[in-house]
Formats: C-alpha cells, structure tokens, sequence
C-alpha cells in the first residue's frame, strides 16, 4: 500500500487572443455553422425572411433522450486512451487485444495470505508501539483475528466505526472497533439512509480524510490493527472521537518508503528479503507458459505496480526468475496507482531509473524499457507508436478496485480483469482449523494457524451479499452489496487468478459483464454460489 501526494501547479495566465466576429453577425447559422436563408442579408441589415431549422436542431430533436445511471455507475468521461471495449458487445477475448498489462502484488505475484498478513499487521503494530506509545496488547494475535479482515470494508475515521455498505449506500453491518454494532446501534447513527460519504466513495472509488476504503490484501490487516486501536482507546480513554489515523500512516509510511528497502528500514522489507519462500508463491509453469504464449501472438505486455523497483525486482525474480524482464515489454514501477491513470504528463511524468535511483524527468516516452512513476496519457502515446494503430485496445490485470480496476477504466478506457481471491473462498472448502494452544501476552503463531482472508467471514459475512439489517426472516431483503456492484459496473470480467485462465487459448470468449446481461455474467469459470438463486449457506452469521 502507498501513498500519493498530490501537487497541482498552476499554469500562468495567458492573456485571450481577440474573439473574431460571431457566426450570426457573419450571417451564419450559431449551431452548425451553415449559410441561413436570409443570413447575408440580416447581416447587412436588410430584412429577410424566417430562416428554417438547421440540422444541428433537427439531430438534437430526433437524438433519443437520454437515462440517468445509478450511482454506481457515472458516465466516463472522453476517452482519454482508447482501447475499450463497447457495452454492446457480449464476449470479451485475449485475442482481440493489443496490449495486456499487469499489477504486481496479489496479481502476477501471489502471496501466502495468513503469513503476509501477519506480517502486515506485526510491522504496524510494531511501529505504533513502540514510536507512538500504543498498548503493547496490539502485539498479541489471536488465530481467528483475520476473520475480521473482510474486504469491502469503509472505515468511518471520526467515528471508529467499519461500515459495510449495500449498492445503495445503506449500511448493512457495522463494527466499532472490533465489536459488532446491534441493529438498534446502526439506526441511531446511520439510520436506514444512504451513508453520508456514499456519493463521494462510490461516484471515484476513493479515499479521503474522513474515510478509508480497505479493497485489497496489503490493506486488511491494517483495518483489523486500526479496529484494535479503537477498542484500546475505548478501554482506556473512553474517546468520542479518534485522531490515530494519522500514526497509522506513519506506521505505513515507516515500512513503505521509497528508501525502506535498501535501507533495510521498518519489518517488513527485510523479513521478505530473508524469507522470501515464507511468503511468496511462485509462479505456475503455466502462467509463465501464457505470458510467452502472449507475447509470441505479438502482443505487448506491460507490468504496471506501485511496488519501487528494488522490491520488483526481488518479487519477479523470486516468483518469474532471474530472466523475468524477458516477459515484459514495459516496465513501470513506483508507479503510484491511481495517480497514473487521472494524472497529466505535467503532474507526473515518468523518470529513467539508475540503480534503483529516480532520475530527471522526460517530456515524453519514446521506447520500451523499465520507467518510474509516469502517467496512462504518454504510455498509450508509445503504445499507438509500438503497434502502428491510432486506437489500439489494451486490457489491465489488477486486484485493487481503488487502484487498478476503475481507474483503468475509467480515465483509460482499457479493458479490465478483476482479480478475486474470493472465488476460491466461494467453492465451500474450509480452512483447517487451527489447534487450540494457550494465549501467551506476546506469544506469536505460526502463520497457517491464521484463517486465510478471503473465505466468508464469521462477522461479516458474504462478500457479494447480504441480508437488510433488523429484517433477516425476509427472503426478498438479500441486496448486493456495493463491492459486488462496483465488479460488474468497472471489471470486463472477474477471475480467482491468472492461473484460473492460463490454459485457455488466447481466442477464448469470454462473457463480459456489461449493462445488457445478468450481474453475474462476468464471473469465469463460475459466478459466486452467493450471487446463485437458493444460497443461503454463503451467509455465515
């Protein structure tokens, strides 16, 4: 997880060239620029006659009217980088594309889930202990403490208060802290209404002071880390309102930046750079097998992660080889996602790399090699160069709705693939249970004695869906949940892994979500058993 910092420069003033004369006073029609019956003559002052409509109003009065989205769903702006797919169409195909490009972390580079978010979760609490005075209980976990960890989740900062939100807005279950909030608890704060933040999270899938959105696997165990801060100021101070957030992004910016790595600073870097097996999966022959078969069919294959470029290289040696830069074209690290996607050249231009070390900035992008930072504009800019097209049409891989799925789509316009560890939790398969051993104050547990993140949480339920809050007898209260929604409004498709797709040939169709087919359509090699008529077991209480 990284952060952005947003610096916006202003742009001197340039003083407006004269106006030239207007169409009417050039006897010219104002809508489509046409000569008007008459216009030469009114344009000397001489009467004339009543002109007839121009067919720019005749286009507006036969354009059909147009329909409001839901909420979830703004309309994209102009494409900016083409390439997407229309919402007419039904089926979606590797084959069609020109460009296929990947995130890193949780994408193209799995992790062993219970280890990695321990770990996480260690190297926070670590630093809010022993740097910023937190009780040193935040250092001891229990074995079901990541069944808290549920993704979807909105942390309400002000109030301490987890929210999980239905497509609407409305909130279907709550915690503060760790605890779970009664329904009589949720009505008195939040009533049955939209939550007051929804139009600003769910119009930009974003984040901002007042709320963090946890959507992928290097964000939960902070959620449960933050929900136990709750619960320790609750115990000991009895606080209304918290401010520990902003220890908590010192606690990421301690073991995430830039420098972190080489400077072995914080947990986490150098328990990975000692341990790399504990926690990255490699990568399946099959997948590696894909990725040439990809690029032997001509397509451009680009790697696209906000991972710095030392921890990258340590990822894809590990899990791709020594000879992994032989699979990409481009290479983007410290990428800063989302920024790459809505920012302009000018807010973020890409850097050359020596020896780990950012260097000057460019003007533009002129060849395949491995870049810093950057933005979508200039990279689609060589992509139309590299493939000799004007609209060449690019698919992004990625695990973060926040940070891959809706940007690319909707400032890019690129094809999206969602990938969702959930659909592996879906199949019904339990994790082993751990064996029950005594809890020492700081005693540690091995990580396979965690619950893995991504089957159905005890506390919160299904991912995908959930039942109205004080009206659970009522078959026809199950809603989706607004996680689900944001699936099929901004993913071409949603898969479990790469691995999941790695054997099909590239021309395979694949059924798209789009505005057209069910909500479940999208969903390969099957939707959830959640999204199924008649499953109820999904719904753990």
């Amino acid at each position: 997880m990284f952060f952005e910092f947003e610096r916006l420069d202003t742009p001197p003033a340039i003083l407006p060239a004269p106006a030239p004369p207007s169409r009417a006073r050039q006897g010219l029609c104002r809508r489509c620029g046409r000569p008007r019956r008459g216009g030469a003559e009114r344009a000397e002052g001489v009467p004339a006659g009543p002109a007839p409509l121009c067919p720019a109003r005749l286009r507006r009065k036969r354009r059909p009217r147009s329909f409001l989205l839901p909420p979830l769903s703004p309309p994209p702006p102009p494409p900016a980088c083409g390439g997407g797919g229309s919402a007419m169409q039904q089926h979606f195909s590797l084959a069609e594309c020109d460009v296929v490009g990947f995130d890193l972390d949780h994408t193209l580079c799995r992790y062993h889930l219970p280890q990695s978010a321990r770990l996480i979760y260690d190297s926070f609490a670590q630093y809010l202990v022993t740097e910023k005075g937190y009780d040193e209980d935040l250092l001891t976990l229990a074995p079901d403490s990541l069944d808290f960890c549920c993704k979807g989740l909105v942390l309400d900062i002000e109030e301490g208060n987890f929210l999980k939100l239905a497509e609407d807005g409305t909130v279907l279950r709550a915690s503060h802290g760790t605890k779970s909030m009664t329904f009589e608890e949720i009505l008195e704060i939040y009533g049955r209404k939209e939550w007051k933040h929804f139009n600003t999270v769910s119009g930009m899938v974003s984040r901002t002071a007042k709320y963090y959105l946890y959507d992928n696997y290097f964000d939960l165990p902070g959620a449960l880390l933050c929900a136990r801060v709750v619960d320790s100021l609750d115990q000991h101070d009895g606080q209304k309102k918290y401010d520990f957030w902003k220890d908590m992004v010192a606690a990421i910016q301690h073991n995430y930046k830039i420098s972190a790595f080489k400077e072995n600073c914080g947990m986490y870097f150098p328990e990975v750079k000692n341990h790399p097996d504990k926690y990255l999966q490699r990568c399946p022959e099959s997948v590696k097998k894909w990725l040439k078969q990809l690029k032997n069919a001509g397509k451009i294959l680009l790697l696209i992660t906000s991972s710095h470029s030392d921890y990258c290289r340590l990822l894809c040696e590990h899990v791709l080889g020594n000879d992994f830069e032989e699979y990409f074209d481009i290479l983007i690290t410290n990428a800063l996602k989302p920024g790459f996607f809505s920012h302009t050249p000018n807010q973020r231009p890409f850097r050359t790399l020596e020896n780990d070390e950012e260097q000057e900035a460019l003007l533009s992008l002129d060849k395949p090699g491995w870049y810093s930072q950057g933005n979508a504009i200039q990279l689609y800019d060589l992509l139309k160069k590299m493939t000799g097209k004007l609209d060449p049409k690019v698919v992004y891989f990625g695990d973060s709705m926040h940070s891959d799925i809706f940007p690319a789509h909707h400032y890019s316009n690129w094809e999206t693939v969602f990938i969702l560890e959930e659909l592996l939790g879906d199949k019904g398969i339990e994790p082993a249970k751990a064996e029950s051993e005594p809890l020492e104050k700081k005693g540690k547990y091995e990580g396979d004695q965690l619950k893995v993140p991504y089957f159905v949480s005890k506390q919160w339920g299904s991912f995908f869906v959930d039942r109205l809050p004080g009206l659970e007898n009522a078959e026809e209260t199950l809603v989706h949940t607004w996680s689900c929604k944001c699936i099929s409004t901004y993913s071409t498709i949603a898969i479990p892994s790469l691995e999941a797709i790695a054997d099909l040939p590239l021309d395979y169709r694949f059924t798209r979500f789009s505005s057209n087919s069910s909500a479940t359509a999208g969903y390969y090699p099957s939707p959830p058993r959640a999204l199924m008529p008649n499953e109820d077991s999904v719904m753990m209480k």
